[in-house]
């Protein structure tokens, strides 16, 4: 079985940070969101794995993976000119897949409990697709599922005004390579793109073997700044603790809290969990991180209190107020010269500097 990650897509709903790089490098609780899902890929027994590229600087996908021997994988990577649609992605892998079955995994997923069990029922059953769902709370902002009275899948719909139901599509799809055949007959929706719901639609309608699994715990699509926050959220509330760099005292560290390699706490901070240290960063005396927060490698934390954000690789804060619900985006700088409790909700993209 082989596994394909969409990686396209601009990302217009996280501008700034997607002005620098595609939208499933963004990292959560210190990792790429689409590491989340090649991993997940890989402990499933997927090691095979195309990667369809966006237009948004695919070299730093490409650097960051490489040929994925790193990750115990192997990578071929396949450009998409133009965002042109799921359906349109799925089938630039044909020659990749070959006769194979394999699964479709949207990049900027997350998945508690990741495939492995899905991965096998589909492997030893006769599925031709199966689509894994989620009751959600705002099915109308995806592609939803309407299943009859004995709970059979019978239409899937695009983003509807009016939900048949509350199980949207999760982004993971498991297909035979009959699939290629069906999209070659889809045209353009009003969006422009060719729809994989459509596709698994004439997949039903002309008599093809489609299921479907209700995936329990939590999915999360990172299509929003409060979704990113929300997925870190979620992440850090599953880290054990654990210590690889240097606690000068050891009393200020409260609850589930990872130090990196190289990491150094210095007397006098308070780090609540769970929380997130990366390797080589240093944070200050006086500074204060609360829950919910990663500090990405290569951090400087000098002042200020820090909580409920993601704070990028190599970045430099240095303030004497509080950041909260934040992101800031790798090699920036914060420093703020006001005094007060005020908090201050920032969302800055790569390589900025801001003072105040």
């Amino acid at each position: 079985m082989k596994g394909v990650i969409l990686h396209g897509g601009h990302g217009t709903r996280l501008r700034p940070l997607t002005h620098t790089g595609p939208k499933q490098l963004i990292p959560i609780a210190n990792k790429p969101i689409s590491q989340y899902v090649l991993e997940d890929l890989r402990n499933s027994g997927i090691r095979d794995i195309a990667i369809i590229l966006g237009d948004m600087l695919p070299d730093k996908v490409k650097n960051h993976y490489g040929d994925g021997s790193k990750f115990e994988a192997k990578i071929t990577y396949i450009p998409q000119k133009e965002p042109a649609g799921i359906a349109h992605a799925v089938s630039l892998a044909e020659d990749f897949v070959g006769g194979s079955s394999f699964v479709v995994y949207l990049g900027d997923n997350l998945l508690k409990g990741g495939i492995s069990k899905f991965v096998r029922e589909f492997q030893e059953s006769n599925y031709d697709t199966m689509v894994l769902l989620c009751e959600v709370d705002n099915p109308q902002q995806f592609g939803v599922a309407e299943l009859d009275r004995k709970g059979k899948l019978v239409r899937l719909i695009e983003k509807p005004k009016k939900p048949p139901s509350n199980y949207a599509l999760t982004g993971i799809y498991f297909f035979k390579p009959v699939i290629f055949k069906v999209a070659k007959k889809l045209k353009p929706s009003w969006r422009g793109e060719l729809e994989i719901t459509e596709a698994i639609q004439m997949l039903l309608e002309e008599g093809y073997d489609v299921s479907y699994r209700i995936v329990h715990g939590w999915w999360k699509d990172t299509g929003t700044i409060e979704d990113i926050i929300e997925a870190n959220i979620l992440v850090l509330d599953e880290i054990e603790p654990k210590f690889e760099g240097k606690v000068e005292d050891k009393t200020s560290i409260q609850g589930r809290v990872c130090i990196g390699k190289g990491a150094i706490v210095k007397r006098g901070t308070l780090i609540r969990g769970p929380a997130l240290i990366g390797e080589n960063a240093v944070i200050e005396s006086g500074v204060y991180i609360g829950p919910y927060t990663s500090i990405g490698n290569n951090a400087k934390i000098k002042g200020g209190e820090i909580e409920n954000s993601i704070i990028m690789d190599s970045c430099t804060i240095e303030i004497n107020t509080k950041i909260v619900d934040s992101i800031i985006g790798a090699n920036s700088e914060v420093i703020a010269n006001q005094k007060g409790p005020k908090g201050n909700r920032l969302i800055i993209g790569e390589g900025s500097k801001i003072i105040f």
